[in-house]
């Protein structure tokens, strides 16, 4: 069992200080709660809607942002998830770590899909799907657009992923996604799938919220409204299992003949 909160951050925080602020004040709810690990938005240590800022505000892996967060992730006790705008070498990722309560790197993925808009003009598309196990769970990370692929989240949960980890900076129009295709997404593999949006606006973006923890037989486990808020469930590998069983959708697929 793992207990997961999925922290619906404000998105017109300013600054990389007012982000890190906001989670300093939240944390000592969550360790409260005994939550496990905390997931946040897509590009949260920076902020998405931030233009030509993006690149102002990225750093290495092993950046600043990058000690803050372990830092808060040790002193609270509680694995951090968050997306931030990585740099290495002339490229540009949008990508995603997580830091375990002992400080260690448990996870670093990329942004597979680069959808189209001002993303194209900034981020370099990463490649590969790593898991990572945590607490006897299995996860993977998927980034926003990179979950609106059937194929993807088909892909980790074929690797054995449990949970499907996916932090998102869905704008206010496209509600259908976060309500209908993700917890879908969750159905047709008979996964977890979690999902971290912002709320409110940012530099004239309005985001949706609607966070949701989709449970693996198609039911939601919580879900956000459209103010910041942190959502929390308890998830439970047995219920992985009992999903995949009752539907066998990963196993049957492979005697399909579709030639």
């Amino acid at each position: 069992m793992v207990r997961l909160a999925v922290a619906q951050s404000p998105a017109g925080l300013d600054t990389v200080e007012d982000r890190i602020a906001w989670l300093r004040d939240v944390l000592p709810d969550l360790t409260a709660e005994g939550v496990d690990l905390a997931l946040l938005p897509e590009l949260f240590l920076c902020g998405y809607n931030i233009g030509d800022a993006l690149a102002q505000r990225a750093e290495p892996v092993d950046g600043q942002g990058f000690d803050a967060m372990r830092r808060l992730a040790q002193d609270s006790g509680i694995a951090l998830h968050y997306g931030f705008a990585e740099t290495e070498g002339t490229q540009l990722y949008n990508s995603a770590l997580c830091i375990g309560p002992d400080g260690r790197v448990l996870t670093h993925q990329r942004k597979l899909a680069i959808p189209p808009g001002f993303e194209q003009s900034h981020f370099a598309p990463g490649s590969g799907c790593a898991l990572f196990t945590y607490r006897g769970m299995r996860f993977a990370t998927l980034i926003c657009y990179d979950a609106e692929f059937p194929e993807t989240v088909r892909h980790v949960a074929s690797l054995g992923a449990d949970v499907v980890l996916v932090p998102t900076a869905l704008g206010a129009q496209w509600g259908w996604v976060a309500h209908t295709m993700i917890p879908c997404r969750a159905y047709e593999n008979g996964v977890y799938l979690a999902y971290a949006n912002s709320a409110g606006s940012q530099n004239g973006m309005d985001f949706l919220g609607a966070s949701v923890i989709a449970a693996p037989g198609g039911t939601e486990a919580a879900r956000a409204r459209f103010e910041p808020e942190v959502i929390i469930a308890e998830l439970d590998s047995e219920q992985v299992r009992q999903a995949q069983a009752r539907l066998p959708y990963l196993m049957d697929r492979l005697s399909l003949n579709l030639s």
